[in-house]
């Protein structure tokens, strides 16, 4: 058989004949005196061989290391991997499914956060943040902080996101939580015209801090605080140059309480 012959037989292109000698996976057959290959039965049945196993997902290196295998043990194990794999990805795309059926519902709902698509918690934790309640009107300090934590969603690793979710669930845990949470918001967007020094610049670090269970503190990053390297500075600096100078000045001395409140809950544990 001539190339074309072979790759019309097994249903690939000659490219992929050529290809596959370049690869190692099949082996270069004898040549006419032409310089034509010349195919036979055994090539067909191993190109066709390595047509199904990459139809199953294997990538080339694996099916290298399959037909290098004459025991059958590295396709049983090489199997398996796929077999976890693609059960992991059918995990993940049910996930996604309902993910989108759920933004769908909000969608027809006229309820699609701004910020969506965003993970069902954090989805959850701004719902409730914008509830229907007394306290700052939309697009304040509370919405910032909304859209920080959809940018720490995407940007930040998994567990530090959580860890920073948690914290935030706190703010809302309860009605009372809630009340404190929104006074907090009330006095920070009062700040927005503020000078630097004005008294309120601490009474609102205080209420903020107040909004902080005491139990949540001992899981509170030590590294929080703006002015810590551990934080990137671009992004430091990034969410202090869209506060006013006074909210700004605010949410440090909050933070450096917070950061103190931690170190000393962590120490009585």
């Amino acid at each position: 058989m001539r190339i074309g012959e072979l790759a019309a037989l097994v249903g690939v292109s000659p490219r992929t004949v050529r290809h596959y000698h370049h690869q190692g996976l099949l082996p270069e057959p004898p040549r006419r005196a032409n310089g034509y290959r010349e195919y036979r039965l055994a090539d067909a049945v191993r190109l066709a061989r390595v047509r199904r196993l990459t139809a199953l997902g294997l990538g080339l290196d694996e099916v290298r290391d399959v037909l290098a295998d004459d025991t059958g043990t590295e396709l049983r194990e090489v199997l398996a991997e796929l077999d976890a794999e693609l059960r992991h990805q059918e995990e993940e795309i049910r996930d996604r499914r309902a993910r989108l059926a759920q933004l769908l519902r909000q969608a027809e709902e006229g309820t699609l956060p701004p910020n969506a698509p965003l993970s069902p918690e954090l989805t959850e934790l701004l719902g409730r943040a914008a509830a229907p309640a007394p306290g700052p009107a939309p697009g304040g300090v509370s919405a910032k902080d909304g859209e920080v934590l959809a940018l720490l969603e995407t940007s930040a690793p998994p567990e530090a996101h959580r860890e920073v979710v948690a914290l935030a669930e706190t703010l809302t845990a309860d009605a009372a939580s809630a009340k404190r949470t929104r006074e907090a918001y009330a006095l920070l967007d009062g700040l927005a015209d503020a000078a630097p020094d004005d008294p309120r610049v601490a009474r609102a670090a205080r209420a903020v801090v107040d909004c902080v269970p005491r139990a949540a503190l001992r899981h509170m990053p030590l590294g929080a605080s703006m002015r810590d390297p551990s934080l990137p500075a671009v992004f430091a600096q990034a969410l202090y140059d869209d506060l006013s100078p006074a909210q700004a000045e605010a949410v440090r001395q909050a933070v450096t309480l917070l950061t103190e409140r931690a170190r000393a809950a962590r120490e009585e544990r």
